[in-house]
């Protein structure tokens, strides 16, 4: 999500989802994304916390829905416990670049002397439009979990919570982390277009902490111990963050949790 001062709505376009993010695939990582950065941050103990909950027979397949320029991905391809990382996206940009960063990834891995090779999961990557297809793809299901970061905001819930509670085996686990809908009331993701300098905006929601996890539970999965962690910007922040970030100081920007899909009866 871009948060850049707003241009005046003259300059404004609204484009579906899918194109707005193939449009936004080339500068995704790089246009200074704030809130890109905060999820980075977070995940650095919520991943590690989202393998632990993990507790199906090893290896795993485990999915990114919605994986975006492939940023977790990657993540995915260093854990030794997993079988084979599926990539699902609704943009062919998004993934197109997620093909590039993941080869690149691979290709700068080199074996070294001191330590024992291992298996490299297998890595699928496949277009996905969760709202265009009742069902997920038949690579994705039965999976043992699922990490989707900074998606359900483009989601209506239902949608996405019926998607991943079919992707999921029972007892199987989701990492989800979201906008905020403190700050998805003052502003939602977008870009300015290099090239025309409109801002472009796709479908957003400004979906509450509370309403994700009562969703959740009406497919049948629950928030893990912990519960679900926001995040406020503060001073201390903006540094690590970004410029961006310092008209944000205050606000609650972001929140995210692990879910379990309940066991079957």
């Amino acid at each position: 999500m871009s948060t850049t001062s707003d241009p005046s709505l003259s300059s404004i376009r609204y484009l579906p989802t899918n194109e707005a993010y193939n449009r936004w695939a080339a500068v995704y990582d790089t246009d200074g994304n704030f809130l890109q950065a905060l999820d980075t941050i977070e995940l650095k103990t919520l991943f590690p916390q989202f393998l632990r909950s993990v507790t199906s027979p090893k290896p795993w397949r485990i999915v990114d829905l919605g994986c975006g320029t492939g940023r977790n991905t990657a993540l995915l391809l260093t854990v030794p416990d997993i079988e084979e990382a599926i990539a699902l996206d609704s943009s062919e940009g998004m993934l197109e670049v997620a093909r590039l960063r993941l080869q690149q990834a691979g290709d700068g891995a080199s074996p070294s002397d001191l330590v024992p090779p291992r298996a490299t999961p297998k890595l699928r990557l496949e277009v996905f439009d969760m709202l265009a297809t009742p069902s997920p793809p038949a690579s994705a299901q039965q999976a043992d979990a699922v990490i989707s970061t900074l998606v359900v905001e483009h989601v209506p819930l239902p949608a996405f919570f019926s998607q991943v509670s079919q992707i999921l085996k029972p007892g199987g686990v989701l990492l989800l982390t979201n906008m905020h809908a403190h700050m998805g009331a003052i502003s939602q993701a977008g870009f300015v277009d290099a090239d025309t300098g409109e801002k472009i905006r796709p479908t957003s929601y400004a979906h509450t902490a509370a309403d994700v996890v009562a969703e959740a539970g009406r497919w049948g999965l629950e928030v893990e111990a912990g519960g679900i962690k926001e995040r406020t910007v503060d001073e201390s922040m903006v540094e690590k963050l970004g410029s961006r970030s310092r008209k944000w100081i205050g606000v609650t920007v972001w929140f995210g949790g692990i879910f379990r899909k309940r066991a079957s009866s």
